[in-house]
């Protein structure tokens, strides 16, 4: 078994690069899911898919024939050439893999090093793999310590001290070019994360906040979350020609702002398209400031120079994560645990049948037949034991029989692994 990861990003493709392998739903994203797993090749399957990336983290038995099935089946999605995907992608496997994941899971490999939403897509990510059945154990390995690792690198380091995000970095370039922007209207279009965390910086700095999304009860409701009013949305196309500050990030496949509904106004505007695929595609030069996710990047190149000395921290504890890992792995073979089990049973069978015999509870001249009888008893007794040993390998709850039966034998040594079963791998970053 190995472990594949592909990745898109902001380090290796454009912006239009991005948004053509970008995935708008969740039926989208499982209808992916169901194409990768057709391949003999892959046996589980995440695909994660935000405004900075999109990767394919797998699991598979032929690292080259998944490789080509991926390539393959994103070139035909995206109707880019396999040649320039090939030539654009970072591929990883095995060790560099599970290093990868950890990265990205810690913040380490996002545009905005130390942003907190990267935690809770992965989550979303393997939780929507996991409960549409393409992925188990072996991701839910993976993704568990992958939890572990940023949470070690949360608590070890300063590097989400103070939490930002691109929202947070949009209203920054925002207050940069405008020197106040207290009492100016400004509208936020969708209700996702990224939507609420810009209304509330632009509430924090004073802006008067509207909202509008496509359903007005979502909208509505975050509105009382963050203390804004609530445009409809059938107003877009008066909106636009009148707020001065315009944030949209909404998960629509086409444009929803375009040439036909932009009209020539007598102020600037600075609009800020945070959605991947992008929400806005105008051709007029209507004093229109426009700034999409790629063009926050001098904000960005600061945040990671203010992080560098928390950064490389935070890489040592990546590093050895990653080997951690690899290590547990080793221990979760369950052939050497019945061996293990085996000669503690022959051990204590040959103490006690040396017992009788020495107590003359039984005569010496049958010690051999005494001891054979003593090894077939504890080889009748564990037979069934390992047999179901053996069939529980493959299966979702063996990293906590196996865990349990590690401790049980070694008891002595306090080396327990984790234990956990599939459905809960996620559970470590809920209090986070």
């Amino acid at each position: 078994m190995h472990y594949l990861n592909i990745s898109f990003s902001h380090k290796n493709s454009t912006l239009e690069i991005r948004e053509k392998l970008s995935y708008p739903d969740d039926e989208h994203v499982k209808g992916c899911l169901a194409i990768l797993k057709s391949s003999p090749a892959i046996n589980e399957a995440i695909l994660i898919s935000t405004c900075n990336r999109m990767e394919v983290f797998c699991s598979c038995s032929d690292l080259p024939e998944a490789t080509r099935h991926i390539f393959e089946a994103l070139s035909k999605r995206s109707k880019i050439s396999i040649e320039e995907l090939e030539g654009r992608a970072d591929v990883f496997d095995d060790s560099s893999a599970i290093h990868h994941l950890f990265a990205v899971a810690s913040s380490l490999d996002s545009m905005v090093v130390g942003e907190t939403q990267i935690a809770g897509q992965l989550k979303d990510a393997f939780r929507l793999s996991y409960d549409s059945g393409f992925s188990g154990q072996k991701l839910a390995r993976a993704m568990h310590h992958a939890f572990k690792c940023a949470a070690k690198v949360r608590n070890a380091t300063d590097i989400s001290s103070k939490p930002v995000s691109i929202a947070s970095v949009a209203v920054a370039k925002l207050k940069s070019v405008l020197e106040n922007i207290s009492g100016k209207k400004a509208l936020v279009i969708g209700v996702g994360e990224m939507s609420e965390i810009t209304a509330k910086h632009l509430v924090a700095s004073g802006a008067d906040v509207y909202m509008m999304n496509r359903t007005r009860d979502k909208a509505e409701k975050l509105s009382r979350t963050c203390g804004v009013k609530v445009l409809d949305f059938s107003e877009l196309p008066k909106a636009v020609n009148e707020f001065e500050i315009l944030f949209t990030a909404t998960s629509s496949p086409v444009p929803i702002i375009t040439d036909e509904i932009i009209k020539p106004c007598d102020f600037d505007r600075y609009w800020f398209d945070l959605a991947l695929p992008r929400d806005i595609n105008y051709h007029k030069g209507e004093r229109i400031n426009l700034y999409t996710i790629d063009d926050l990047k001098c904000i960005v190149d600061e945040n990671m120079a203010l992080r560098e000395d928390e950064a490389r921290k935070a890489h040592g504890i990546i590093g050895r994560s990653t080997v951690e890992f690899f290590e547990w792995l080793d221990t979760l073979n369950v052939e050497p645990m019945i061996k293990e089990i085996y000669q503690k049973a022959y051990e204590a069978a040959s103490i006690e049948s040396k017992r009788v015999i020495k107590n003359r509870y039984i005569p010496k001249e049958y010690e051999a037949q005494v001891h054979k009888m003593a090894q077939q008893v504890m080889k009748r007794f564990l037979h069934e034991m390992t047999s179901k040993m053996r069939s529980v390998s493959e299966e979702s709850k063996s990293d906590m029989v196996t865990s349990a039966l590690q401790f049980l034998i070694k008891k002595d040594k306090n080396d327990m692994p984790d234990k956990y079963k599939c459905e809960h791998a996620l559970n470590i970053i809920e209090g986070r």
